[in-house]
């Protein structure tokens, strides 16, 4: 059984950063693919950044110059660095473990509030 823990989030007002981290516990076997997603009241749940085991990452448009994901795959940690936040961006962001970029989602984790005042 595959556990992801997230950490970090939080309120920060406009133009601040956050980070998010999540590790992954248990064997995530071929999924090799780590990210994040968001969900905002209202609105479907979308995808933030991913990156896969080889290097490989997909950014959201709304996030490519302003977020930056990484990982540890020793580790199978997954990061997210958020800089220039504005208040579009608060939303629940979720963990996500997936077989490759674009693959349907096996695994999430809890949820992590970031919360942008304007």
């Amino acid at each position: 059984q595959v556990q992801l823990v997230e950490s970090g989030g939080g309120l920060v007002q406009t133009g601040g950063s956050l980070g998010l981290s999540c590790a992954a516990s248990g064997s995530i076997g071929s999924s090799n693919t780590m990210g994040w997603y968001r969900q905002a009241p209202g609105k479907q749940r979308e995808l933030v950044a991913v990156k896969n085991r080889r290097g490989g990452t997909r950014y959201a448009d709304l996030v490519q110059d302003r977020f930056t994901i990484s990982r540890d795959n020793a580790k199978n940690t997954v990061y997210l660095q958020m800089n220039s936040l504005k208040p579009e961006d608060s939303a629940v962001y979720y963990c996500a473990v997936s077989p490759c970029i674009g693959c349907r989602v096996d695994y999430w984790g809890q949820g992590a509030q970031v919360t942008v005042s304007s």
